[in-house]
């Protein structure tokens, strides 16, 4: 077993994953991998470049010339696309809901699951995306599936997007997560799916840190079975 975690966190979109897995993996002193990040970078230079994301040949293309990198800036994660930082150009509900079409295209799926598999090899690595413990680490040593009310979920990016300066409306938010709950779990390819040894959390009504303690205490139990007691997290209280 590695001496450090593979921990993999899936979810519909809204659930709060990505803000819940920045926090766990500083909690735990890990790197924090946004694997939905990827997709909509793709998603949104295929845009720039005016590709249909039907297109799989284009695509295929796009995904080999596009570079990604993850970079810490100011200890923000930021998302540079050919060296450029796209970070909040990839965010808006129209990638959002081009990210989940992109998805589906076998071949960018298989040349994103080779930088996600290199990102999170060697443990010590929080994942978050749509099929992380089903596809990318089937052999995580700890998996988690968070969701929330879609109520909840559209009220949640509303006011995410709001904070950006977007003029949107949360019924209009809240139709685009239903659109995306669709799109996720009835594509061909690693459909959005429950992993069998998944530990399922429900959000709702829970801030961030209310679900990393509960995770933290999921961790701690799975350290002390793998008898690993010097990795368990330290109390919330005594983290700096």
């Amino acid at each position: 077993m590695r001496k450090r975690f593979i921990i993999a966190i899936d979810g519909p979109s809204g659930a709060g994953k990505s803000t819940t897995a920045r926090l766990l993996a500083k909690r735990m002193g890990y790197i924090y991998v946004d694997t939905g990040a990827m997709y909509r970078a793709i998603a949104w230079k295929a845009k720039e470049k005016g590709i249909d994301v039907k297109d799989e040949s284009s695509l295929e293309r796009l995904g080999k010339e596009t570079e990604i990198e993850i970079r810490l800036i100011s200890g923000e994660e930021r998302i540079f696309i050919d060296n450029m930082d796209a970070s909040n150009y990839i965010r808006t509900p129209e990638i959002g809901m081009l990210s989940s079409k992109v998805s589906a295209a076998t071949c960018v799926r298989k040349r994103l699951l080779e930088l996600q598999r290199q990102f999170g090899k060697e443990g010590g690595a929080v994942l978050e995306g749509r099929d992380i413990g089903t596809v990318v680490f089937p052999d995580a040593d700890i998996k988690f599936f968070l969701d929330a009310d879609v109520k909840e979920r559209g009220r949640r990016r509303y006011s995410e997007l709001k904070a950006k300066g977007l003029d949107i409306k949360i019924e209009d938010t809240t139709e685009d997560i239903r659109k995306r709950d669709h799109n996720d779990t009835k594509r061909d390819i690693a459909p959005l799916c429950i992993a069998e040894d998944a530990i399922v959390i429900d959000s709702t009504g829970l801030d961030a840190e209310g679900v990393v303690k509960k995770m933290l205490n999921e961790i701690s139990k799975k350290q002390v079975k793998a008898k690993t007691p010097h990795l368990n997290p330290l109390p919330i209280g005594e983290r700096k």
